[in-house]
């Protein structure tokens, strides 16, 4: 089936490391309360919680932040007709946009925090964007609504693979 034909696919982590600097800098710090308290048998802090409640915060924190970080990705496929956009793990299905529906497409080189606010899934005054690193994407424009982002490692073959795509129909 012509509609199953993949003609780009992208899968992009978080690749920052300033951001994984700060996510395992606060990670450790409840690794060491972890191993002092419960594992040593010290109190950590001055006014330290209970070992159940440092086990939880140490769970959700020390383990759970770094391993949800690790875990979100951003997925691009370009299929004929159709251009599928996935952020893992809050989107539970990709996101489905019809190709006729664009009156226009671009690659761009963008600035994701003055433009966007950052990374991620973000709404800006340039309208909505889907990113994980780097400053390079492909804007889509739309008949009846604001300019969508989509940051890709490689935006030279997005932008042509969304050609073609749309070509297909």
């Amino acid at each position: 089936m012509e509609q199953d034909k993949i003609l780009f696919r992208e899968r992009q982590r978080f690749r920052q490391v300033w951001l994984w600097v700060v996510v395992l800098g606060a990670a450790a710090i409840f690794w060491v309360g972890f191993v002092y308290q419960v594992l040593l048998g010290n109190s950590f802090g001055n006014k330290p919680a209970s070992n159940l409640q440092l086990i939880i915060v140490f769970v959700l924190v020390g383990v759970g932040l770094p391993y949800f970080f690790y875990m979100m990705r951003l997925q691009t496929e370009v299929v004929p007709g159709e251009l599928r956009v996935r952020f893992y793990p809050f989107h539970l299905r990709p996101v489905r946009i019809p190709l006729h529906l664009l009156r226009d497409f671009e690659q761009t080189v963008y600035n994701p925090i003055r433009d966007y606010g950052g990374w991620g899934i973000r709404w800006g005054f340039a309208g909505k964007a889907y990113n994980m690193s780097g400053n390079e994407g492909v804007k889509l424009y739309f008949y009846n609504h604001k300019p969508l982002l989509i940051g890709s490692q490689r935006a030279a073959e997005l932008c042509e693979a969304i050609r073609q795509a749309k070509e297909m129909k």
